[in-house]
């Protein structure tokens, strides 16, 4: 005889509780564990295919481990030293860029901006914030990624992990699927199978998209010759994990960032001032640089790889990223996705189950149904 519901209610409730509470006590000493989790869960697929094709288990991730550390020795020697350079030079320009954004809007409106008025005033405490607190607030960002992301997690911890779960991620899930409740098993099963597609549409699509969108965005950047194209790029292409949002930030970055570099003006050269012309040209590919992204984001890269229905609303989706990053921290915002996932497919389950209830439908349907069945018996007697 299966539990009555209270009971039920009651053990999933503590299980939840006993879960939060786990990933809000242990919070960065999990952080390997959840990264190595999210690489094994996208690569096995991967593994999955090897197999198919003849390799073993073990064989088919050796060769993910090492191709994996193939790209990962390629990208930190081409790539990453020019980001990290791109990044730091960028907060250190921030105040500059300010300044002159200040001086522009001062220029072309002066009523509006007059020395008394409190616009002014506020840019003006904005501005000295920015250059005093800069160098301040990039040296506790790099401490506090250092903290997280020390060299051990990084070069051995994550990795090693990774390897021994996606070795025996098969194994874990029948040993899962083996602890589920006898009574509520195929209900379980059909959730996570469901959970399952959710997340696999959706991360490994979107982590497709974003790597895509991502290089596409960078390369379009520096080839137009904006100044700091990779790490604009690198982070429209990361934001577009959020939808909408890595088109938003990414876009309003890049168009910012031409109009302060291709914006005319004049320049001392040799004791001689001279006039630059605003270069539209390149301004105006900058825009369309992100036009394009988009036009293929929206009608080819997302219906291929990500799929037209996957469950995820974009607003729940932003809720479910700040909610867990306030409250967990880095390790929310990695797990916010696939608990936003779960709980919209228990939530559409729990709306089906409602309206095929009593409650929904009330007395009045089975007095429908009632007719309906004595009107077909006379109808067929006749």
């Amino acid at each position: 005889m299966a539990l009555p519901v209270r009971e039920q209610v009651k053990y999933w409730s503590v299980a939840s509780v006993v879960f939060l509470g786990t990933i809000w006590l242990l919070g960065d000493v999990i952080l390997p564990f959840v990264l190595a989790m999210a690489v094994a869960y996208m690569l096995d697929p991967v593994a999955d295919r090897l197999e198919a094709m003849g390799l073993s288990r073990v064989l088919s991730t050796v060769v993910i481990t090492a191709a994996a550390a193939l790209i990962f020795v390629v990208i930190s020697l081409l790539v990453l030293p020019t980001l990290v350079r791109q990044a730091t030079d960028l907060v250190a320009t921030a105040p500059q860029l300010f300044a002159d954004l200040r001086s522009f809007l001062i220029e072309k409106f002066p009523d509006l901006l007059d020395e008394n008025s409190q616009l002014h005033q506020s840019l003006l405490q904005i501005g000295e914030t920015i250059q005093s607190r800069g160098g301040a607030f990039l040296s506790s960002a790099l401490t506090s990624v250092l903290s997280i992301f020390n060299v051990m997690m990084v070069l051995f911890l994550v990795p090693v992990i990774t390897f021994y779960l996606l070795l025996d991620w098969d194994r874990m899930v029948a040993q899962v699927d083996k602890l589920l409740p006898r009574d509520h098993a195929p209900v379980l099963r059909e959730l996570a199978r469901q959970i399952d597609q959710t997340l696999a549409s959706f991360i490994r699509g979107q982590g497709t998209v974003c790597l895509i969108l991502g290089a596409f965005y960078a390369a379009a950047l520096m080839l137009v010759g904006l100044k700091f194209g990779l790490v604009t790029g690198a982070v429209a292409g990361a934001l577009t994990f959020i939808p909408y949002v890595g088109a938003l930030v990414g876009g309003a970055l890049s168009i910012g960032l031409a109009l302060f570099q291709f914006w005319g003006g004049t320049e001392v050269i040799n004791g001689e001032t001279v006039v630059i012309a605003t270069d539209w040209l390149r301004i105006g590919l900058v825009v369309g640089i992100f036009a394009l992204g988009q036009f293929f984001e929206g009608n080819i890269l997302t219906p291929k790889l990500v799929g037209t229905s996957i469950g995820l609303h974009p607003v729940w989706l932003i809720f479910a990223l700040t909610a867990f990053g306030t409250l967990f921290g880095f390790v929310g915002m990695l797990i916010a996705v696939p608990v936003a996932a779960s709980i919209g497919v228990v939530a559409r389950f729990g709306i089906e189950q409602y309206q095929d209830s009593r409650l929904y439908t009330g007395l009045a349907h089975l007095e429908q149904g009632t007719d309906a069945a004595y009107d077909a018996a006379a109808n067929k007697e006749d």
